[in-house]
């Protein structure tokens, strides 16, 4: 299930913007940046969608953020220490740290966010992303008040946080808006309304200016920010793209800087036409079909393993998805912080040919395939071009192992609810974009009793221990080796067929300096330029 995205609100803003207002004439100092969509608010505490999340990494400042290359470093915080136990975080705050009013901040502003963001009246969708602090979930859900959440303030620069359980990529969920903190004398003064140009106090190198509905958000540089002198662009416009044809053809016409995505059907004739300016790069992120392994024959691993040796990936990643995916011969991406490379599924070397046979072989040992019995097999999934275009290609790669392959589709509301219930099914297409660049990120999807995701009810104890002694391990190197193992579990298994890996698309413009791919698709603007 795709969560965090932007896709359903992207989808009612577009809907309701009707055809973009004309860009207005802007001079170099400018950058027009498209943007997806209107933030639905700027309450760090109450957003949701990836275009909100990239103003809000503009406008404030975690205790760690993003580097030029998407790399994590110091933000509000100069660095941090860990004790023994990995429970206990201590990070020091930067003494010349400042409000965009020129008010110092300090830790005290910290320890308010997060205990806001878990406050159960703020209602915030992210509040999830807070889980590691020691009581977070028990706050979240009414069951403690809200003081009792591990964050402590022992002096104004200084702010320590207990966790739950070791959580080696906590630091990352420190860069997230769910961990920004609060100007608390705005939010007292302007309540609700603290979020609104005019009133919104930030920490970041960037201060709200200006907010016209389906026009454009602008965000001028902070002139307290501990690094303002460095900050190179003076003002940014964040664009609505809803409609990604369209944004194209702003970008084409000078109007528009940066996309940070592409219509997928298009990709291939905008590399013909603007070359290198279209980059498209690994991201976080996973296409898989989930497999109800409590459903006869699919219990059976041999019959499993028969569907996935038949895919041709590479087929699904050009043809189909215009090489706007990648191939997946494993649950998790490359890259990945504390992580070994993923083991790769058996198959991977074998040519297309050699895999068709070696299904033919697995399944015929079951008595299906080729001269046995046939195998009928429903795919489910959410209705898209793509989509539709990806199962009916899988289904023809199943034939000759006589697989006979339904559909049934509907929109993506339905599909994943259907999902999350317990409807039955026998093959459904899944998807997840991670919120952090770490193993377990994708690894906690098919632990046994995370019902939310593990439609297929897919449970095996080995797999189970592996990830409960990951969460329990404090060295990192240590923990990467047993992830790997809880994946090769996994793909000995196969309770998820993985299928593609997704691929972040932009089109970058002629007068933007500084951008970095990377693996989590984040380039703040503070480390970009405009060439005159």
């Amino acid at each position: 299930m795709v969560m965090r995205r932007r896709d359903v609100l992207a989808g009612l803003v577009g809907a309701a913007a009707g055809a973009p207002a004309p860009a207005r004439a802007a001079g170099p100092a400018i950058y027009r940046r498209g943007n997806g969509a209107d933030p639905e608010t700027l309450d760090p505490h109450k957003t949701s969608t990836v275009a909100e999340a990239t103003i809000l990494l503009d406008l404030y400042e975690g205790l760690s953020t993003y580097g030029p290359d998407g790399a994590l470093v110091p933000g509000a915080a100069a660095g941090w220490t860990t004790s023994a136990d990995g429970l206990t975080w201590t990070f020091a705050l930067r003494p010349d740290g400042r409000w965009s009013n020129g008010d110092p901040v300090v830790a005290e502003d910290f320890v308010h966010g997060f205990r806001r963001m878990l406050d159960p009246a703020t209602g915030a969708k992210y509040a999830s992303v807070l889980a590691p602090i020691r009581n977070a979930e028990a706050v979240n859900r009414g069951a403690m008040p809200v003081g009792a959440v591990g964050v402590a303030a022992p002096d104004p620069l200084t702010v320590v946080i207990t966790l739950e359980q070791p959580t080696p990529y906590f630091v990352e969920l420190m860069t997230h808006q769910a961990s920004t903190p609060v100007h608390r004398p705005s939010l007292a003064r302007h309540g609700e309304a603290f979020s609104r140009p005019g009133n919104l106090v930030s920490n970041g190198a960037y201060l709200l200016k200006d907010f016209s509905p389906n026009d454009r958000i602008t965000a001028v540089r902070n002139p307290h920010y501990r690094e303002a002198g460095r900050v190179a662009i003076p003002q940014v416009e964040y664009i609505p793209t809803p409609d990604l044809a369209a944004a194209v053809r702003r970008f084409a016409a000078g109007e528009i800087d940066s996309l940070d995505d592409l219509p997928a059907d298009q990709v291939r004739a905008l590399k013909g036409r603007f070359g290198e300016r279209v980059v498209l790069n690994p991201a976080l992120g996973v296409l898989a079909l989930m497999v109800n392994v409590r459903k006869r024959p699919l219990d059976d691993v041999r019959v499993r393993r028969a569907l996935s040796l038949a895919l041709d990936r590479e087929f699904l990643a050009e043809a189909v998805w215009g090489e706007t995916m990648l191939p997946a011969y494993s649950l998790t991406p490359a890259g990945l912080d504390n992580a070994l490379p993923p083991p790769v599924m058996p198959g991977r070397d074998l040519s297309p040919l050699e895999r068709e046979d070696a299904a033919i072989a697995l399944l015929r040992e079951t008595g299906y395939g080729p001269g046995g019995k046939p195998l009928a097999v429903e795919l489910r999934y959410n209705i898209t071009d793509n989509n539709r275009n990806t199962m009916v290609a899988i289904a023809d790669m199943w034939r000759p192992l006589n697989v006979a392959t339904s559909f049934a589709a509907t929109d993506a509301k339905t599909h994943f609810a259907y999902l999350r219930d317990g409807g039955p099914f026998d093959l459904a297409r899944m998807s997840w974009i991670a919120d952090y660049a770490d193993p377990q990120n994708f690894l906690f999807l098919v632990e046994s009793g995370n019902d939310g995701f593990n439609s297929g009810r897919y449970a095996n104890p080995a797999y189970d221990a592996l990830m409960r002694d990951a969460a329990r391990e404090t060295d990192l190197a240590a923990r990467a080796r047993i992830l790997y193992r809880a994946e090769e579990v996994f793909l000995a298994d196969l309770p998820w067929i993985p299928l593609l890996h997704y691929r972040h698309k932009h089109l970058i413009g002629p007068r933007l300096r500084g951008f970095t791919p990377n693996l989590r698709g984040v380039s703040p603007t503070r480390w970009l330029s405009l060439a005159p």
